[in-house]
Formats: structure tokens, C-alpha cells, sequence
């Protein structure tokens, strides 16, 4: 008889469940659950006005995505829960929340839900940006040897950042908070109904080393003599393996849930990193780009080799026995929808609605009917910040070159170029670093449904761009690793490299480079190059000049 294992998938605006075949990862349906709360980057749900740069999510919706989409796909498929050997999950990362040591989130009670701190922050939130430059000064000054195995640089993204804004700016929250948590431990928690803490978003967003643990009591005492005991008191020693049970469906997560009682339950997992085993990458030298809102860059190595401006290397990071390394850009997707929702002229929109198109669909048909260099246009990526390789939340977004004439699919597709370009310049700064890059595959939304994208990518990269043949590839990968938790015994199996040999998948289509844009490709990457390093090395800071000023002006 057929066995199934379900992945879960939190993203920044929903939750999705997939539910796959073991023997074959063929993935029977999913069903997918959009936050009610989504972004909270205004306002608490109770009223209270956010400041700059904070991104909140509410708890609640993430346990209505298991409310919701597994007994869907259980109905949808007709498939018997006993047959449902195992539940993976993945979430975005740094998403951290504290709680009680019952798991009970803060802003769960009443006392707290008014207060700012006591909500989950969501991995976008970027108002930790002065404790994260003060973390790195410090660090640096300190010759902290892990420095190097994060790019030299520690993200406001992070957890330490994020936790240290509590302490300073809500002591009463930080004190009643007896744990700090990822939410992608957070929700295992109330799956198993216990506390696991997993490698992946301990290696790449709390600073652990598989090898010398956390940074020492000292160095977090130097940050402030408040955080002196914060792993021991807040955070936890405890680290579990990825591939590694958790624990088994409690009955309150079954009645919850729709699953059997004794469900396996695979360990916490970030969705980018999840994502590798489900195109079938089971070794060195492969980056996937994981593109959505954001973009990932996961790929593995067989050295710890230290990279300036990557997020970080991670023994055992991705899949056992390597080195994982992780790169990425904190705008894609993002600054394709704020160009249609700020930028688009009306009678585009019209257009696209007489043809029954989507306005992304049309704008990319006009886009695809220039050739590279034709609109003059050039795009620095960084509408939401620089992720890699400069690190830096406080840089801006760019575009030269435009004209009385220029039109919108011109400055449409200078975006998607100037994505492509900052996906080129993390490539080329692993390979300077002599961690080779050989292979390039592309999942999430943005590789499923727009071919001009990705034949930008590999003219860009000049590369071939390999697909993945899901396009819930994060939930897959959840379900892959939750087929290792169950384990042979039950019909899943026994490491996460045999699985993802069968249960992951990538699309017959492969985008390969023409040669003649890539040529031109290559001419515009180092004109990318100067304004990258102008701009985001210190030559001019008119950037963050020009930023400061409008903080200091929205606060009257």
C-alpha cells in the first residue's frame, strides 16, 4: 500500500501544504492558506503604530495553515491519514518570537498584545539595523573568529540583532519572554508539543558552530552586560540535525491537524535550504536561487571556506557532510509588484484586462521584445536593501538612464536585470573565494511562471538555468525530509540523499544562454559593478545621507 508524507511551507504571505507520493515524490494536491494578518509593517492588530523599518507577523495564522490546508489535502486527495507517515515544515528565516515555556507566544496574552515586542518578527524586519552595525564593530574589534564564516558581517535579519532590540527597547517584554524562538521551531513545537531547536536556522541566524557551539558568555557580554547568559536563558543549547525526528503528532496537533496521534515529525527546516533535496541536488557545486518576494542562494561545498558577504557556510547545513552556504537578495519579486502597484500607467492595466492577462504577463510580453542594452536603462537591486554581498539594509534602490522616452517595459525589464546581475555578483564572489559554482537551478514562483526571467538568468549568469519540477518546491523538500523521519521502517527512508535521488525533480526544459546576450550581458555586469561598488562600498553614501534625512523628517 502507497505511503504519503505531507510538507508544510510558510512564506511571507501564506502557508501551503503539499501532500507527495514516498515511493515516487509525485505530489498528489496541496492547498494553500493566505495570512489574514500578512505583513504587519503599520500597525498592531490592536492599533499601535509601527516604526520605521519593522515587519510583524501574528502566530495565529500560522497554526490556521495547519487548520486549514492538511485536512484539504487529506479531503482533496481521499487519501486515509493513516496512511501520512511523517509532516516536514519549513519557514522563512529569521522569523524568531518570544514565549512562554509552555510555547504560549506573548502577544497571545492580553497583557502583552500591545505592545510591539511581544509579536513574532518577521524575517524582513529591519529596525535591528544599529544593533546589528554595533554587533559587527564589536565582533570585529574583538577578532571574533566566526566573523568570517558570516561574510563579516551579521545581519539585522538576525536573531541576536532582533533579540538585543528587545532588550534595549522592551526590557519587560525580553524578561518575560522565557524563550526566544525561530517560528520554524516554533511551529514543530506545537506539532510534537515540545521544544527542538534545528542546525540549519541555529548555524545560519543564531550564530551557532556545529563544531565550537555559540559565540562565548564574553563576547555577548560586550554587546551588553544584559546579554551576558542569553543563549543559556533565552535561546538553548540543544541543537538537533536536520533529517532528525522531533517527535511524533500530539493529540491536541491531530485535532488540530486532521493527522493520526504518533505521526512522525521532522525537524524544523528554513524553506530555502529545504528546497535542495527537492530538485534532486545531492552534492557539490549547484546553487539553486530560491525566487520569490526574496531570493535564497543554497548551495553546498565540500571545504568551510570564508566568504565576504555571504549569510553564512554551515556544516551539515543543507544535507550531512557538507558545507552549506547561503547567499541572497532581499528584493525580487518585491520590486516587480511595487513597480506594477506604484509605477504602471493606467492604460497598461487596461490593456492587460481587454486581453484577459495578467499585468506581469503583459509587461514581460513587451519586455521580451527587447534586446539586451536596447533601452540605455541600468538597476541597482536594492529596493529593499543589499543581502549579499555588501550586507547593508540601509542601501536603496537605482536606476539611470531613463529619458523622456523611456517606457515602462524598459524599466520592467532593468529590474529583472538588475536581479539577474546581483545573482551574477554573488556567483562571482564564491568563485573568487575558490568555492566553485558549476550548475545553477531556479525554484519558487517567480522560475514557474515567467520564461523571460529565466532566460535573462542564464544569459546574465551565462549559465544553463535547470527548473524545479515542483512548484511548491519548498513544501516538497519539507516532505522529503519528512519521509527520512519516518524512516525505512515505516516506508520512508533512510538518509535525505536516497530520497531526494527519488523524490526530487526538475522540469525537462533547460534556459541556455544565446551568445549574443550574453555578450552584451557581460559589458553591462561591469557597469553594474561600478555603481554596486560606488555606491555600496563607501564612495558615496548618498544613499543612506538621503534616507536619514527622510527618517529624521517622518519623525517631525
Amino acid at each position: 500500500m502507497e505511503k504519503y508524507v505531507i510538507g508544510v511551507d510558510y512564506g511571507t504571505l501564506s502557508g501551503r501544504a503539499v501532500l507527495a507520493e514516498v515511493g515516487t515524490g509525485k505530489e498528489i494536491c496541496s492547498s494553500v492558506f493566505e495570512y489574514p494578518h500578512a505583513v504587519m509593517d503599520r500597525t498592531l492588530p490592536t492599533g499601535e503604530a509601527l516604526g520605521h523599518d519593522w515587519a510583524l507577523q501574528h502566530p495565529r495564522d500560522y497554526l490556521d495553515v495547519l487548520a486549514n490546508t492538511i485536512p484539504a489535502v487529506l479531503r482533496k486527495s481521499g487519501v486515509d491519514a493513516g496512511d501520512v507517515i511523517g509532516i516536514g515544515t519549513d519557514f522563512t528565516a529569521c522569523t524568531i518570537l518570544p514565549v512562554k515555556t509552555d510555547g504560549t507566544p506573548l502577544c497571545f496574552l492580553p497583557e502583552y498584545e500591545h505592545e510591539p515586542h511581544a509579536w513574532v518578527k518577521l524575517w524582513k524586519h529591519h529596525a535591528a539595523q544599529d544593533k546589528a552595525n554595533k554587533l559587527n564593530e564589536i565582533a570585529e574589534k574583538r577578532s571574533e573568529k566566526w566573523l568570517r564564516n558570516y561574510g563579516g558581517k551579521i545581519s539585522s535579519e538576525w536573531a541576536i540583532p532582533k533579540i538585543w532590540q528587545v532588550l534595549d527597547e522592551a526590557p519587560e517584554i525580553y524578561a518575560a519572554a522565557d524563550r526566544f524562538i525561530e517560528a520554524a521551531d516554533w511551529i514543530i513545537w506545537q506539532l510534537c508539543g515540545k521544544e527542538t531547536r534545528n542546525s540549519c536556522t541555529a548555524g545560519y541566524k543564531e550564530i551557532w558552530n556545529k563544531g565550537t557551539g555559540y559565540p562565548s558568555n564574553e563576547f555577548f557580554k560586550a554587546l551588553d552586560p544584559r546579554l551576558e547568559h542569553v543563549v543559556e536563558e533565552k535561546l538553548g543549547t540543544v541543537i538537533s540535525p536536520l533529517g532528525d525526528r522531533a517527535g511524533v503528532i500530539t493529540a491536541a496537533a491531530a485535532r488540530l491537524t486532521g493527522l493520526r496521534e504518533g505521526t512522525a515529525v521532522a525537524i524544523g527546516n528554513v524553506d530555502a535550504h529545504v528546497s535542495v533535496p527537492a530538485v534532486g541536488i545531492d552534492g557539490p557545486g549547484k546553487m539553486l536561487a530560491i525566487m520569490g518576494t526574496s531570493t535564497c542562494h543554497i548551495m553546498m561545498g565540500t571545504e568551510e571556506k570564508q566568504v565576504p558577504g555571504m549569510c553564512g557556510v554551515v556544516a551539515d547545513g543543507v544535507m550531512p557532510g557538507y558545507f552549506g552556504y547561503e547567499a541572497g537578495q532581499s528584493c525580487v519579486g518585491d520590486h516587480f509588484s511595487w513597480f506594477v502597484e506604484n509605477c504602471l500607467p493606467a492604460d497598461y492595466r487596461e490593456e492587460a484586462s481587454r486581453q484577459k492577462k495578467n499585468v506581469h504577463e503583459l509587461l514581460s510580453e513587451k519586455a521580451a521584445k527587447l534586446s539586451p542594452g536596447e533601452s540605455g536603462l541600468l538597476a541597482l537591486d536594492w529596493w529593499n536593501g543589499n543581502r549579499s554581498v555588501l550586507v547593508d539594509v540601509d542601501l536603496t534602490g537605482l536606476m539611470l538612464g531613463m529619458t523622456l522616452h523611456t517606457k515602462p517595459e524598459e524599466m520592467y525589464r532593468a529590474l529583472i536585470e538588475a536581479t539577474a546581475f546581483g545573482t551574477r555578483e554573488i556567483i562571482e564572489n564564491y568563485r573568487k573565494n575558490g568555492v566553485p559554482v558549476e550548475e545553477f537551478y531556479a525554484a519558487g514562483g517567480i522560475s514557474q511562471k515567467n520564461p523571460l526571467i529565466m532566460q535573462i538568468y542564464a544569459d546574465v549568469l551565462n549559465m544553463p538555468v535547470k527548473i524545479a519540477g515542483s512548484d511548491q518546491c519548498p513544501a516538497l523538500g519539507s516532505a522529503i525530509f519528512a519521509a527520512v523521519a519516518a524512516g525505512k521502517d515505516a516506508g520512508g527512508y533512510s538518509d535525505v540523499f536516497e530520497a531526494a535521488r527519488i523524490m526530487g525533480k526538475i522540469k525537462d526544459k533547460v534556459y541556455t544562454p544565446i551568445p549574443e546576450n550574453a555578450a552584451v550581458y557581460d559589458k553591462l555586469f561591469q557597469e553594474y559593478v561600478t555603481l554596486h561598488d560606488y555606491f555600496g562600498r563607501g564612495a558615496n553614501d548618498v544613499m543612506k545621507r538621503v534616507k536619514a534625512i527622510k527618517i529624521e523628517r517622518s519623525r517631525g
